[in-house]
């Protein structure tokens, strides 16, 4: 009866945790938007600890200088290249989209798509009041991030004090199985985080070079964003293709061609070559989940939802392994992020 009872309980805590989550999502997100900040302040800290012999607070602060520090230096290298890729970037694009029209009225029922696609033009009040709310959004985004920002570095400093906090709210017998899972859905997300910054890293140069050698225009900036977007997994790198792709057809045919052809192998690269390698270092979690979890954490929070979909299901692939799959049911299962 208490195995049941015990049953029960884990279960009804893990659906009113998603209750909650829900209710107060855009608070939910950002708070573990702050937590992703943490978990990078630490993973960079941690050698600077070990090998510098800092306190906690200096190897934080100063794993925060080095962040900055390389963004700064990166803007001064790079920053007049990216801002003129990306304004040929910007001029190309809106004749990629004249062309992509031609190419469609072309097609038969070309005429009927494009009066579709024309339904979805703004007149130019409408397009006035759009801009004023993309004003306004951004400023929001802005805030969140310094908001975000400030939150990860308080909670990189003291990540003790609030882990404690998070367990006290459970039973005092689950304290220390609340404890262990914390620590082990920490240390997956900092693997995760690895991973993925290798996995982007390397994708971004694939793509920079080969649209570069398929004489694209504008393939530094186009390589960025197809890295960038490789932190939002399987829809992030289509999303990335589409205006690669558009401005290689302002060129010819052929090169459009051999663009998707670049897009396409470096995605094969990625998941057959690269994926596995991290996997064996990182946290290897089933694509059939990555794909419910892009598509049930956008219905549920939006854009938010999907750019943090991929460290959600890290998080909650933990927390049910270990949470409810073994502590729970029994089973014997390898928990992601447990230490050896």
């Amino acid at each position: 009866m208490s195995r049941f009872v015990r049953r029960t309980a884990v279960a009804l805590l893990l659906v009113g945790i998603a209750l909650l989550i829900y209710a107060l999502a855009d608070v939910a997100l950002l708070i573990f938007g702050a937590a992703l900040v943490a978990v990078i302040l630490r993973a960079l800290a941690a050698p600077l600890r070990r090998y510098l012999h800092l306190p906690q607070t200096a190897a934080v602060l100063v794993a925060l200088l080095l962040i900055v520090g390389v963004f700064a230096a990166a803007g001064t290298l790079f920053g007049m290249q990216m801002r003129a890729e990306f304004s040929g970037l910007a001029e190309r694009l809106p004749e990629a989209w004249k062309q992509v029209q031609a190419r469609i009225a072309a097609m038969p029922f070309g005429d009927e798509i494009l009066a579709g696609l024309n339904g979805f033009q703004p007149d130019a009040s409408a397009m006035a009041s759009r801009v004023a709310a993309f004003l306004t959004t951004l400023v929001g985004v802005i805030s969140n991030f310094i908001l975000v920002l400030f939150a990860g570095v308080y909670l990189a400093l003291s990540p003790g004090l609030y882990r404690e906090g998070v367990v006290k709210l459970f039973p005092k017998a689950r304290a220390e199985e609340v404890a262990s899972a914390t620590g082990n859905s920490g240390r997956a997300l900092r693997l995760w985080l690895l991973g993925q910054l290798v996995s982007m890293t390397v994708v971004g140069i694939l793509t920079a070079g080969g649209l570069w050698l398929a004489g694209v225009p504008s393939a530094l900036a186009l390589g960025l964003i197809a890295g960038l977007a490789e932190f939002v997994p399987l829809v992030g790198p289509v999303a990335a293709a589409i205006p690669g792709i558009m401005v290689a057809l302002t060129q010819d045919t052929s090169t459009a061609l051999w663009a998707l052809a670049v897009y396409v192998v470096v995605q094969q690269v990625e998941g057959n070559i690269l994926t596995p390698m991290v996997a064996k270092k990182a946290v290897s979690v089933p694509p059939a989940l990555t794909l419910v979890g892009v598509f049930a954490l956008g219905a549920l929070f939006g854009p938010l939802g999907v750019l943090f979909s991929a460290p959600l299901v890290v998080l909650i692939f933990v927390l049910v392994k270990q949470l409810y799959v073994r502590d729970a049911l029994g089973h014997d299962t390898v928990v992601p992020g447990e230490d050896k």
